[in-house]
């Protein structure tokens, strides 16, 4: 067997461990410097697997056929390989689509001229057979467009070697390490091609695809060595790339092997120059980052950064990183700005110790309002029940405006009643107790309390309650809302009229309805009475009031668990109805602003 025939068998070997190599990219190929090296072993794959069956080809035809197919990726394995240049020592600020397409424009002239060279022979001058090895090699003379490719190609190779150079004397000694797998493994192919082309060995045969078998198995050394395809500075660059969270991702070691765009407005000088600096020299300037990052995976808080012009609040995640195996590989620190939502959050806290001091103030002011108030009102209303009843025997004006002034006391102090009740259900001072209740006595008792009222429209008031109707509610609500609606349909009622109080179950609830024969409500009046905040009318006989009444009495129905509402026809009178639990469905509570309980 010729020799020619082991070289064959030896280039195939090289040709499969491009081929795992492509496998290995393929599988990662999130990453962007994973798809770069993976195409530029792949322009290898066509260059060793053509060159094995060129040496072993009988005809000039066959070897002008394997050429074809080494030609499908020779012209364009050194831009692959700058292009992975590039982004490993961190200038992918280069790769877009433009540059791109500048740098293949001598290779597509060489893939064309090539395969075209028939017809010009401007790539190759001359193709001719040489037997004096045993087996035919072809000698080549070359042409313009073949001495084009190698310039072009050697070019790129000393511009992409002079960055790793730079990268290597900058890195941490970790990071030499890889940066020095990057040199020797591209110098394996191209200083073959190099040593071929100088012609200084005198080799009949063309070595340079033997160099891919060096460098195949120094990569794949490498690649699971060092791990050097998950170590790749900007890996995560696509990824993470358009995040407005900061991104940075360590090592097992604790050394920084890529960031985003991001990271660069948190952490201030940080620059791709850092990649493979342990994460104290990274956070040198923010102790507090590095002790957080240091509490160890499924970190989450936040911090206070002041590394920028003015103080700046971060959230803080920290996680795992697993590989395709579930075995750790690093750890991800994220970086979330809620600077806004921290400053909100103080503002809020100021308006809300703000508004705690107002109305601490406001329920000073109106205790005190309320008791000046109150005390005398209550005085007056004695002192004038007297004067009626030494004026009952004399008839005249002074009998008119001692009931003048009566109702009007009587009126203002209902009004002040009324207030204090809203005040007490607003600021969570009224105690929420539900008991089993006599529907038709506590209707009775508020009915007494407003004979004077009635008689005075002589307005008569019935009642339609059965016996023993039960209700569980809170005894001081369900006299309010009596009261209330009594009041209101006295005061609406003409004299003469009539108010009916009527009381029937409906399954677990009782429904009560107040009734009257008064003027009733137009559209716009039911439209304004159903607002959150109904404005006060005044009565048939000129009373007034501050339109808390309904208000109130539909906060402390729905606290007892039912609902509240009215029917009305206008000049017909009006019914006003509400619902309460026949059966326990509360426990005694405080009642917090506007009917919230606080258990």
């Amino acid at each position: 067997m010729s020799y020619n025939l082991y070289l064959s068998v030896l280039l195939m070997a090289a040709t499969c461990s491009s081929l795992v190599i492509v496998y290995i990219c393929w599988q990662r190929r999130e990453f962007p410097i994973a798809i770069s090296y993976g195409l530029g072993m792949l322009t290898g794959v066509f260059y060793t697997f053509g060159y094995a069956f060129e040496i072993v080809s009988s005809s000039l035809e066959q070897i002008k056929f394997w050429l074809r197919i080494e030609y499908i990726g020779i012209p364009f394995g050194t831009i692959m390989w700058f292009v992975l240049v590039l982004q490993y020592t961190g200038r992918q600020r280069f790769i877009n689509k433009w540059y791109l397409s500048l740098l293949l424009i001598v290779p597509m002239i060489t893939f064309v001229s090539h395969n075209t060279n028939e017809w010009h022979h401007l790539f190759y001058k001359s193709m001719t057979l040489d037997y004096s090895e045993g087996y035919p090699l072809v000698i080549l003379e070359k042409g313009p467009f073949y001495k084009l490719h190698v310039f072009y190609s050697y070019s790129f190779l000393v511009i992409g070697t002079v960055l790793l150079f730079h990268k290597l004397i900058k890195a941490t000694p970790r990071m030499r390490k890889q940066v020095g797998f990057m040199i020797i493994g591209s110098w394996g192919i191209f200083g073959f091609t190099l040593v071929y082309l100088s012609g200084i060995l005198n080799i009949p045969i063309d070595i340079s695809p033997f160099g891919f078998i060096f460098s195949g198995v120094f990569y794949l050394w490498g690649i699971y060595q060092f791990n050097m395809l998950r170590l790749a500075p900007l890996a995560l660059q696509k990824v993470f790339g358009s995040m407005q969270d900061a991104v940075m991702v360590f090592d097992l070691d604790d050394t920084l092997t890529s960031f985003n765009q991001s990271a660069k407005r948190v952490i201030s000088g940080i620059h791709h120059d850092w990649i493979g600096q342990s994460a104290s020299q990274v956070f040198a300037n923010y102790p507090k980052l590095l002790e957080s990052m240091m509490k160890g995976p499924s970190l989450n808080g936040s911090i206070q950064l002041s590394g920028q012009s003015d103080v700046q609040y971060y959230q803080i995640y920290l996680s795992d990183i697993h590989d395709n195996r579930q075995r750790p590989a690093g750890r991800m620190l994220l970086l979330s700005n809620v600077t806004e939502r921290v400053r909100s959050e103080e503002q809020l806290r100021d308006n809300a110790r703000q508004l705690s001091e107002l109305n601490s103030f406001k329920d000073k002011m109106f205790n005190v309002v309320a008791h000046d108030i109150r005390d005398p009102l209550a005085v007056l209303i004695n002192l004038v029940e007297i004067m009626e009843d030494d004026f009952a025997d004399v008839e005249g004006e002074h009998e008119e405006i001692v009931r003048e002034m009566s109702q009007q006391i009587q009126s203002t102090f209902i009004l002040v009643e009324g207030l204090l009740d809203w005040f007490r259900s607003q600021r969570g001072g009224m105690t929420f107790n539900p008991v089993k209740r006599d529907l038709a006595q506590m209707v009775q008792a508020n009915i007494s309390h407003l004979q004077i009222r009635s008689e005075y429209k002589h307005i008569q008031i019935m009642t339609d309650i059965p016996k023993d109707s039960f209700v569980y509610v809170d005894k001081e609500m369900l006299d309010l809302i009596i009261r209330n609606l009594l009041s209101n349909a006295i005061k609406f009622t003409n004299s003469g009229g009539h108010i009916l109080i009527h009381a029937a179950t409906d399954k677990d609830q009782m429904i009560v309805s107040v009734s009257d024969t008064g003027a009733g409500m137009s559209s716009d009046q039911v439209v304004m009475l159903q607002q959150a905040s109904p404005i006060s009318s005044l009565g048939t006989a000129g009373e007034r009031g501050v339109g808390l009444g309904l208000t109130l009495c539909r906060e402390f129905v729905q606290l007892n668990g039912g609902d509240l509402w009215f029917e009305s026809s206008f000049g017909q009178g009006s019914t006003f109805y509400f619902s309460l639990p026949t059966q326990p469905r509360f426990s005694a509570r405080l009642v917090g602003s506007m009917g919230e309980s606080v258990r």
